[in-house]
Protein backbone atom coordinates (compact mmCIF):
# COMPACT_ATOMS: atom_id res chain seq x y z
CA UNK A 1 0.00 0.00 0.00
CA UNK A 2 1.40 3.37 -1.01
CA UNK A 3 2.04 5.96 1.68
CA UNK A 4 -0.69 8.59 1.84
CA UNK A 5 -0.02 12.05 0.41
CA UNK A 6 -0.90 14.66 3.00
CA UNK A 7 -2.27 18.14 2.42
CA UNK A 8 -3.00 20.68 5.18
CA UNK A 9 -6.63 19.53 5.13
CA UNK A 10 -7.95 16.03 4.43
CA UNK A 11 -10.89 15.45 2.09
CA UNK A 12 -14.21 15.26 3.92
CA UNK A 13 -14.50 11.62 2.90
CA UNK A 14 -10.97 10.68 4.02
CA UNK A 15 -10.67 6.88 4.07
CA UNK A 16 -7.36 6.31 5.87
CA UNK A 17 -8.88 4.82 9.05
CA UNK A 18 -11.37 1.97 8.49
CA UNK A 19 -12.93 2.20 11.96
CA UNK A 20 -13.53 5.93 11.64
CA UNK A 21 -14.96 5.50 8.15
CA UNK A 22 -17.39 2.87 9.46
CA UNK A 23 -18.37 5.21 12.30
CA UNK A 24 -18.88 8.05 9.82
CA UNK A 25 -21.13 5.89 7.67
CA UNK A 26 -23.24 4.92 10.67
CA UNK A 27 -23.58 8.59 11.61
CA UNK A 28 -24.52 9.50 8.03
CA UNK A 29 -27.26 6.91 8.12
CA UNK A 30 -28.55 8.05 11.52
CA UNK A 31 -28.15 11.81 10.95
CA UNK A 32 -27.97 12.58 7.19
CA UNK A 33 -28.24 16.34 7.74
CA UNK A 34 -25.02 16.47 9.79
CA UNK A 35 -21.57 17.26 8.37
CA UNK A 36 -20.27 13.73 9.05
CA UNK A 37 -16.79 14.05 7.61
CA UNK A 38 -13.18 14.94 8.30
CA UNK A 39 -13.56 18.34 9.95
CA UNK A 40 -11.34 21.06 8.42
CA UNK A 41 -9.35 23.57 10.43
CA UNK A 42 -10.87 27.02 10.77
CA UNK A 43 -9.10 30.37 10.80
CA UNK A 44 -6.86 32.55 8.61
CA UNK A 45 -3.71 31.06 7.07
CA UNK A 46 -1.69 34.14 8.08
CA UNK A 47 -2.35 33.43 11.78
CA UNK A 48 0.34 33.43 14.44
CA UNK A 49 -1.53 31.09 16.82
CA UNK A 50 -2.61 27.50 16.11
CA UNK A 51 -4.80 25.71 18.66
CA UNK A 52 -4.77 21.91 18.44
CA UNK A 53 -7.51 19.83 20.07
CA UNK A 54 -8.06 16.09 20.15
CA UNK A 55 -10.81 15.12 17.70
CA UNK A 56 -14.30 16.21 16.59
CA UNK A 57 -17.12 15.29 18.94
CA UNK A 58 -19.95 13.30 17.43
CA UNK A 59 -22.64 15.89 18.20
CA UNK A 60 -20.28 18.86 18.09
CA UNK A 61 -17.89 19.40 15.18
CA UNK A 62 -19.00 16.20 13.45
CA UNK A 63 -22.49 17.68 13.35
CA UNK A 64 -21.61 21.28 12.47
CA UNK A 65 -18.43 20.92 10.41
CA UNK A 66 -16.39 23.43 12.44
CA UNK A 67 -13.91 22.44 15.17
CA UNK A 68 -15.30 22.64 18.71
CA UNK A 69 -18.60 24.07 17.47
CA UNK A 70 -21.69 22.71 19.17
CA UNK A 71 -20.32 21.26 22.39
CA UNK A 72 -19.32 22.52 25.83
CA UNK A 73 -15.60 22.60 25.05
CA UNK A 74 -16.30 25.01 22.23
CA UNK A 75 -18.34 27.30 24.46
CA UNK A 76 -15.35 27.73 26.78
CA UNK A 77 -12.71 27.80 24.06
CA UNK A 78 -14.36 30.36 21.82
CA UNK A 79 -15.43 32.55 24.73
CA UNK A 80 -11.80 32.68 25.88
CA UNK A 81 -10.45 33.15 22.36
CA UNK A 82 -12.77 36.15 21.96
CA UNK A 83 -11.81 37.63 25.31
CA UNK A 84 -8.14 37.71 24.31
CA UNK A 85 -8.71 39.29 20.91
CA UNK A 86 -8.41 36.26 18.65
CA UNK A 87 -11.90 36.47 17.13
CA UNK A 88 -14.57 38.77 15.75
CA UNK A 89 -18.33 38.43 16.03
CA UNK A 90 -20.45 36.45 18.44
CA UNK A 91 -20.11 32.70 18.82
CA UNK A 92 -23.50 30.96 18.72
CA UNK A 93 -22.43 27.32 18.23
CA UNK A 94 -23.57 27.31 14.58
CA UNK A 95 -21.51 27.19 11.42
CA UNK A 96 -23.44 30.22 10.11
CA UNK A 97 -23.18 32.38 13.25
CA UNK A 98 -20.75 34.85 11.63
CA UNK A 99 -18.06 34.13 14.21
CA UNK A 100 -14.57 34.53 12.72
CA UNK A 101 -11.15 33.81 14.17
CA UNK A 102 -8.52 36.56 13.98
CA UNK A 103 -4.77 35.75 14.03
CA UNK A 104 -5.75 32.26 15.21
CA UNK A 105 -6.56 28.86 13.70
CA UNK A 106 -8.24 25.92 15.43
CA UNK A 107 -7.61 22.34 14.35
CA UNK A 108 -7.55 18.81 15.75
CA UNK A 109 -4.96 16.08 16.12
CA UNK A 110 -7.48 13.65 14.59
CA UNK A 111 -9.86 15.08 12.00
CA UNK A 112 -12.69 12.49 12.05
CA UNK A 113 -14.99 11.79 14.97
CA UNK A 114 -13.97 8.61 16.82
CA UNK A 115 -16.36 6.37 18.78
CA UNK A 116 -16.58 7.48 22.43
CA UNK A 117 -14.19 10.36 21.61
CA UNK A 118 -11.26 7.91 21.77
CA UNK A 119 -9.06 7.58 18.68
CA UNK A 120 -6.69 4.63 18.60
CA UNK A 121 -2.92 4.98 18.51
CA UNK A 122 -2.94 3.88 14.86
CA UNK A 123 -5.57 6.47 13.94
CA UNK A 124 -3.64 9.23 15.69
CA UNK A 125 -0.50 8.24 13.78
CA UNK A 126 -2.28 8.03 10.43
CA UNK A 127 -3.76 11.51 10.85
CA UNK A 128 -0.46 13.08 11.89
CA UNK A 129 0.56 13.97 8.34
CA UNK A 130 -2.32 16.43 8.04
CA UNK A 131 -1.13 18.30 11.13
CA UNK A 132 2.45 18.34 9.83
CA UNK A 133 1.25 19.80 6.54
CA UNK A 134 -1.05 22.25 8.31
CA UNK A 135 1.78 23.59 10.47
CA UNK A 136 4.17 23.80 7.52
CA UNK A 137 1.63 25.83 5.55
CA UNK A 138 1.31 28.55 8.21
CA UNK A 139 4.11 30.92 7.25
CA UNK A 140 3.58 33.37 10.13
CA UNK A 141 2.97 30.79 12.87
CA UNK A 142 4.69 31.59 16.17
CA UNK A 143 2.70 29.77 18.87
CA UNK A 144 0.94 26.40 19.09
CA UNK A 145 -1.45 25.69 21.95
CA UNK A 146 -2.01 21.99 22.61
CA UNK A 147 -5.24 21.14 24.40
CA UNK A 148 -4.42 17.94 26.23
CA UNK A 149 -1.62 15.40 26.21
CA UNK A 150 -2.54 13.73 22.91
CA UNK A 151 -2.58 17.06 21.07
CA UNK A 152 0.75 17.92 22.71
CA UNK A 153 2.36 14.64 21.69
CA UNK A 154 0.88 14.77 18.19
CA UNK A 155 2.26 18.28 17.69
CA UNK A 156 5.75 17.22 18.73
CA UNK A 157 5.62 14.15 16.48
CA UNK A 158 4.30 16.26 13.60
CA UNK A 159 7.38 18.45 14.02
CA UNK A 160 9.64 15.38 14.33
CA UNK A 161 10.67 16.37 17.86
CA UNK A 162 11.35 13.97 20.78
CA UNK A 163 8.50 13.83 23.27
CA UNK A 164 10.67 13.25 26.39
CA UNK A 165 12.46 16.54 25.77
CA UNK A 166 9.20 18.51 26.07
CA UNK A 167 6.97 16.92 28.76
CA UNK A 168 3.30 17.85 28.87
CA UNK A 169 2.14 19.96 31.81
CA UNK A 170 -0.71 22.40 32.15
CA UNK A 171 0.46 25.99 31.47
CA UNK A 172 3.88 24.77 30.32
CA UNK A 173 5.78 26.83 27.76
CA UNK A 174 8.20 25.00 25.49
CA UNK A 175 10.66 26.81 23.22
CA UNK A 176 11.01 24.45 20.27
CA UNK A 177 13.90 24.20 17.80
CA UNK A 178 13.20 26.45 14.85
CA UNK A 179 11.57 29.19 16.91
CA UNK A 180 8.03 27.92 17.57
CA UNK A 181 6.64 28.17 21.09
CA UNK A 182 4.42 25.34 22.32
CA UNK A 183 2.01 26.04 25.17
CA UNK A 184 0.08 23.29 26.95
CA UNK A 185 -3.33 23.28 28.60
CA UNK A 186 -5.58 20.61 29.94
CA UNK A 187 -8.35 20.04 27.42
CA UNK A 188 -11.35 22.33 27.95
CA UNK A 189 -13.76 19.39 28.11
CA UNK A 190 -16.84 19.29 30.28
CA UNK A 191 -15.29 16.46 32.28
CA UNK A 192 -12.16 18.47 33.11
CA UNK A 193 -14.09 21.57 34.10
CA UNK A 194 -16.72 19.66 36.08
CA UNK A 195 -14.06 17.84 38.09
CA UNK A 196 -12.04 21.00 38.69
CA UNK A 197 -9.01 19.71 36.83
CA UNK A 198 -9.33 22.82 34.65
CA UNK A 199 -10.97 26.04 35.82
CA UNK A 200 -11.84 29.00 33.64
CA UNK A 201 -9.19 30.99 35.50
CA UNK A 202 -6.55 28.38 34.68
CA UNK A 203 -7.58 28.40 31.03
CA UNK A 204 -7.60 32.20 30.86
CA UNK A 205 -4.10 32.31 32.37
CA UNK A 206 -2.74 30.21 29.50
CA UNK A 207 -4.28 32.58 26.96
CA UNK A 208 -2.94 35.57 28.87
CA UNK A 209 0.55 34.08 28.55
CA UNK A 210 0.05 33.49 24.83
CA UNK A 211 -1.21 37.03 24.31
CA UNK A 212 1.86 38.36 26.14
CA UNK A 213 4.11 36.15 23.99
CA UNK A 214 2.63 37.42 20.74
CA UNK A 215 2.55 41.05 21.84
CA UNK A 216 6.16 41.10 23.03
Amino acid sequence: MASPIYAPEPPADCNLCPRLVAYRISNQQAEPSWFNGAVPSVGPVDCRLLIVGLAPGRTGANRTGRPFTGDFAGDLLYRTVSEFGFARGSYAARIDDGFELDDCMVSNAVRCAPPENKPTTAEIKLCRGFLSARIADLAKLRVVLALGRIAHEQTLSALDLPRPAFPFAHAARHALPGGLILFDSYHCSRYNTNTGRLTEEMFRAVFAAIREELDA
